[in-house]
């Protein structure tokens, strides 16, 4: 049986995911078979596509076309320019996708990017992100983001929110949470058998001892003592300023960070281009490329397709190895 294809959502009409949708095509040919679900009217002009009317059509569209799978949107849109009246397509592709995936159409979730002002202005979007919007539709109280290239995995404990807040929300429930979640995933989506997980600590070089702040002495370290011995292989806390180099790499398969500059830095430092954002502890796969709408760039067809392209392969390559567990298959 032909697996089901991925799907990918069309993210901000105005930003550049249109366009870095017709390249990912270009690249992968039939090597990840996926749809683009979102409004024709919003492609670059000459775009090679062709409408289906399911999922499963996808698979015979050639190679050198887009499969379409059409949602009317209010308005056509202009690159680089946000238009409030196409906020609610927005937000509606994004459920319609996780119900294609819910209901065995599509394999897994890819998401273009969005513009969370953007929605928030003109359709009231109550979610700080794309992730905390899946977890809504999956109705899971926690999910984690992952950010991975081939270099290096990290998973931010705390997200879209200030600095100044960090220290309060980073509770031992939270981090213990992550940790857990981001364990599973990485034997069952990622194939690591026995993963091994660093995590940093909060302060600079990790409280040296409470000198520098007491949360990693008196919170992170009796917590990662307790899920050592349970037999996890996991260390820290460490510090944050040694832990990214290559050879500090070499010794983990993911770090779990305190905050989200923490963990974001070091990923873009190394694999600007190729960065993938996966969800954790979802029902279904749902990754996207690791950047934003580029508003600044959207339309003039110098938008790099690296990371929609590695988020596709991995969106594939994780969905398979879901329906390898799967009872009965």
């Amino acid at each position: 049986m032909t697996p089901a294809p991925v799907v990918l959502t069309s993210g901000d009409p105005a930003g550049i995911g249109p366009e870095i949708a017709v390249k990912a095509r270009a690249v992968l040919g039939a090597e990840v078979p996926f749809f683009w679900l979102g409004d024709p009217r919003h492609l670059p002009g000459a775009t090679p596509w062709q409408e289906i009317a399911a999922p499963r059509q996808a698979a015979s569209v050639p190679p050198g076309f887009l499969p379409v799978l059409p949602y009317a949107f209010a308005t056509p849109a202009v690159p680089g320019q946000p238009d409030p009246a196409n906020a609610a397509g927005v937000i509606e592709v994004i459920a319609r996708a996780v119900a294609l995936v819910q209901a065995g159409a599509a394999s897994a979730v890819c998401t273009a990017p969005i513009h969370k002002k953007a929605l928030k202005d003109g359709a009231g979007f109550a979610f700080p992100g794309h992730t905390e919007y899946l977890a809504h539709l999956a109705g899971v109280g926690r999910v984690v983001m992952m950010l991975a290239c081939p270099e290096l995995r990290v998973v931010p404990t705390t997200i879209h929110i200030p600095l100044s807040q960090v220290p309060a929300a980073l509770t031992a429930d939270l981090l213990e949470d992550t940790i857990r979640i981001t364990h599973a995933a990485l034997i069952g989506d990622f194939g690591i058998a026995q993963p091994r997980i660093a995590v940093a600590g909060l302060n600079p070089h990790a409280g040296e001892g409470g000198a520098m702040g007491w949360e990693d002495e008196r919170m992170i370290r009796p917590l990662v003592a307790r899920l050592a011995a349970e037999g996890m292989a996991i260390r820290g806390p460490l510090p944050a300023d040694t832990m990214f180099h290559a050879a500090a790499r070499a010794g983990y398969d993911v770090a779990v960070c305190a905050y989200h500059d923490q963990a974001l830095i070091p990923i873009k430092t190394i694999d600007f281009a190729g960065g993938v954002n996966v969800t954790l502890g979802l029902p279904f796969v749902r990754t996207s490329p690791d950047h934003g709408t580029a508003y600044d760039i959207a339309g003039r067809g110098v938008a790099d397709p690296s990371s929609l392209v590695a988020a596709l392969r991995m969106a594939q390559d994780m969905a398979a190895r879901r329906g390898r567990q799967a009872p009965g298959v």
